[in-house]
């Protein structure tokens, strides 16, 4: 029976510690906003920084063009700075597989529109990369303010 409570103490603590990390991967904000908005104003934003955005997916019109029914309204937005990402890129060439940068927003089940993004310190984290600590603290400092500005009613 010890044997049995340490299991789940264990079990207990990895899963405390793996929400925590979880919160750590991503940035996670809700939006005033309907999902399509939400992306405008995201795309707007970005375009007057002259940021190029490279892609606006609408997941539900795919599922929809290929005959499939998807519960929740999702639009991805891929966008990026070459000022930022190739020195990256040279240091670890394997973050191209996070670049360029991508912001997804969706309507959750309660009719709540959420924003989200993986943090720059987890793309850090992720591919080991142990140089240009500046561009990851610039792409976070951006990123937030961005998305703040994104979801500011």
């Amino acid at each position: 029976m010890k044997y049995f409570s340490k299991i789940i103490i264990a079990l207990m603590l990895s899963l405390t510690v793996s929400a925590a990390y979880a919160s750590e991967m991503l940035t996670i904000k809700e939006s005033p906003y309907s999902v399509s908005k939400t992306i405008d104003r995201l795309e707007a934003i970005l375009k007057k920084k002259g940021i190029t955005i490279f892609a606006r997916v609408d997941h539900k019109a795919g599922a929809v063009k290929a005959g499939i029914n998807m519960k929740a309204e999702a639009q991805l937005l891929i966008f990026g700075n070459p000022n930022f990402g190739t020195p990256l890129m040279n240091e670890n060439i394997l973050i191209g597989l996070d670049l360029p940068m991508k912001v997804l927003s969706w309507k959750d089940e309660k009719g709540k529109v959420w924003l989200a993004y993986v943090n720059p310190s987890e793309l850090k984290h992720r591919h080991n990369m142990t140089k240009n600590e500046i561009f990851f603290n610039k792409m976070k400092k951006a990123l937030n303010g961005v998305t703040s500005k994104v979801v500011a009613p």
